[in-house]
């Protein structure tokens, strides 16, 4: 299986927090990501994304239909987002866009067995891929909206 994990672009300041929308910054960092994985990622791709508007409209940049999962919301656990994208049995490639700390546990945690504190930058992508059948994982690719060109 992979595991693509999408931090949120850059957002503006303000409460309520699930009201935060992306910034100029954001929207460009969103812009740039988003071509680098549509390049990269399987036509068959399962995209599931936090409600915050943040997630919601870094996700939008892709161009690609994706589902809203309530539990993906911020708070949310290692285990929520495991269970959610399938982890390690789901058929298809599952991106999540989501947030922090929960996504660098999450990478932490499949990577290194236990979850740390690996926080991804803003706007920033880890792609895990699970090797022979087992619960971890093996880094693929990683990327951030600063190794991206304009």
């Amino acid at each position: 299986m992979n595991l693509i994990l999408w931090r949120h672009c850059d957002a503006e300041d303000g409460v309520p927090d699930a009201l935060r929308r992306l910034s100029a910054r954001g929207r460009d960092e969103a812009s740039r990501m988003a071509r680098w994985l549509v390049e990269r990622l399987p036509a068959d791709s399962r995209i599931v994304v936090s409600p915050a508007i943040r997630a919601q409209q870094t996700a939008a940049a892709l161009g690609r239909a994706f589902e809203t999962v309530v539990e993906l919301a911020p708070g949310a656990t290692v285990d929520d987002v495991l269970r959610i994208a399938g982890w390690p049995d789901a058929a298809v490639t599952t991106l999540v866009v989501g947030h922090e700390p929960t996504l660098g546990e999450v990478a932490s945690q499949l990577l290194h067995g236990e979850a740390g504190d690996r926080r991804l930058h803003k706007g920033g992508v880890v792609w895990l891929t699970q090797r022979d059948g087992d619960a971890t994982a093996v880094l693929e690719a990683a990327a951030d909206p600063g190794s991206i060109a304009r």
